[in-house]
């Protein structure tokens, strides 16, 4: 057993970190609480339960965030001996970026128009041209400033960024080299993914500075994360070719069981005009091209077409932010029986209340290149909901995590027959009153509290070596 392996095996049943005073983690991550959504929880998690295996934190994080959604309960979640640092951003707001981007799609056709349009477009596009990766990396002057003053002011055993964004990656490769402290690297999504990102067309020119940037990251890190095996498989690949020697690992996401009391505390069922005895099908998260509803629509007009009776029986919520095209999207589902849904951004806590009086939950991933290898954040917290789920998704990672589990349906995006079959399915057990009981789910690897201990047997023996 190698050192890695070891204090792997020794995190992994919970037992701290040595003896002496805690060690202490430099934290880079520019998404962090009051910042809401998905990807705001892994880095909280960890950052919550690594105390218990000897490793107390330091945050350094954005003080002005231009991001579309807060959510102040994750606050609660850090511990009170974090130290928080916070540095001004030079971007726009969120809602000046989103200004930009909706007048740029309200253009017409006249000749004034479109001349604006055109020159909106060359300045958008020269944009993206200089802030490389991002345009967080305008977060990155000050950043640095307050980093390395931090890291003057007490001593930290391990650098950890986290992304996206990107451009936090850089900067932790910046901080760790200026200070000498070891640089750990937390891919939440793979880099090359951005490619799909809404109004986000890499150039090649674009690319080729991305892929020099990535290969300048993964050569100065010891270590290197990845959230799904064949994510960390093509991690090692990329590390490898990039003339580094860093150790590659998979670190799912998870859920944290304290988010999840009984159900009788989330009180009754919620009623959202279309009565409580429908079979409540929900997604949870952001629509848009890497998380389409289209398919799930294709499938659902094929359903109404085949079984018309029982698509009256089908509510479809969706919840969180969605794009102008995926909303016209679901508008296509005004033609057929079944009710229709709509929430905006819900609370951490509201979210899993959905998730725990649904009677199944829609996971969705885009056949995209590479988008096999992703498993949605959202995931982990849908198993720990025990509910049905329905998997519409290319056969990958989703499919593997999902297989075994009590009540999962799988079915490509391009097929809306194996999608309306699967939705026809799940109803029928339903109204046959199938139960799915918890000792059929053993999650207990994907708890948040084991996967911050494997966090700490990394950041251990990264430590360790850096003072060898």
């Amino acid at each position: 057993m190698n050192t890695w392996d070891h204090n792997l095996a020794r995190t992994s049943h919970g037992d701290p970190a040595g003896v002496g005073p805690p060690r202490r983690v430099l934290v880079v991550a520019y998404a962090f609480p009051p910042v809401g959504g998905v990807s705001v929880q892994r880095i909280t998690k960890f950052i919550k339960y690594l105390p218990d295996f000897g490793w107390t934190s330091s945050v350094l994080t954005v003080a002005n965030p231009s991001v579309p959604i807060f959510d102040d309960t994750l606050v609660k979640e850090i511990p009170p001996d974090t130290i928080v640092r916070r540095a001004r951003t030079l971007e726009p707001g969120y809602q000046v970026k989103s200004a930009v981007a909706a007048s740029e799609a309200a253009d017409g056709d006249g000749i004034v128009s479109r001349t604006l349009g055109k020159a909106r477009s060359m300045a958008r596009r020269t944009a993206n041209l200089v802030l490389q990766p991002d345009s967080q990396i305008l977060w990155r002057p000050h950043a640095l400033r307050e980093g390395m003053k931090l890291l003057g002011e007490m001593k930290h055993d391990a650098i950890i960024a986290t992304g996206p964004p990107f451009s936090s990656l850089l900067l932790g490769m910046t901080l760790s080299k200026r200070s000498g402290v070891p640089l750990a690297v937390d891919f939440r999504d793979e880099w090359t993914v951005m490619t799909y990102w809404e109004n986000k067309n890499v150039s090649r020119v674009e690319g080729h500075i991305q892929r020099m940037m990535q290969a300048r990251v993964l050569k100065a890190s010891r270590l290197v994360l990845g959230t799904t095996p064949s994510t960390a498989d093509e991690l090692k690949s990329l590390v490898a070719s990039a003339g580094g020697n860093a150790e590659v690992a998979c670190i799912y996401n998870g859920f944290d069981p304290s988010d999840y009391p009984d159900i009788s505390a989330f009180g009754e069922r919620a009623d959202y005009g279309s009565g409580t005895d429908l079979f409540r099908l929900s997604f949870v998260g952001t629509l848009w091209n890497v998380t389409p509803i289209g398919p799930i629509v294709d499938g659902i007009i094929a359903f109404a077409s085949r079984a018309p009776e029982l698509a009256r029986k089908l509510e479809l919520v969706v919840a969180g932010r969605r794009t102008s095209q995926q909303e016209a999207e679901l508008d296509r589902l005004a033609a057929t029986p079944v009710k229709v849904v709509r929430l905006a951004f819900v609370p951490h806590r509201d979210a899993i209340r959905l998730m725990c009086q649904s009677d199944a939950l829609l996971l969705i991933n885009a056949d995209l290149p590479n988008t096999e290898r992703l498993i949605n954040a959202k995931s982990f917290e849908y198993m720990a909901a025990r509910r049905p789920v329905v998997v519409v998704a290319p056969n990958g990672e989703l499919w593997r995590l999902f297989g075994d589990l009590p009540g999962t349906l799988l079915a490509r995006p391009g097929d809306a027959n194996a999608i309306a079959a699967n939705l026809e399915t799940a109803i029928g057990r339903w109204q046959q009153g199938a139960v799915y009981h918890s000792d059929d789910w053993d999650l207990s690897m994907f708890e948040r509290r084991h996967l911050a201990g494997r966090l700490a047997g990394y950041l251990d023996v990264l430590a360790t070596a850096s003072r060898g």
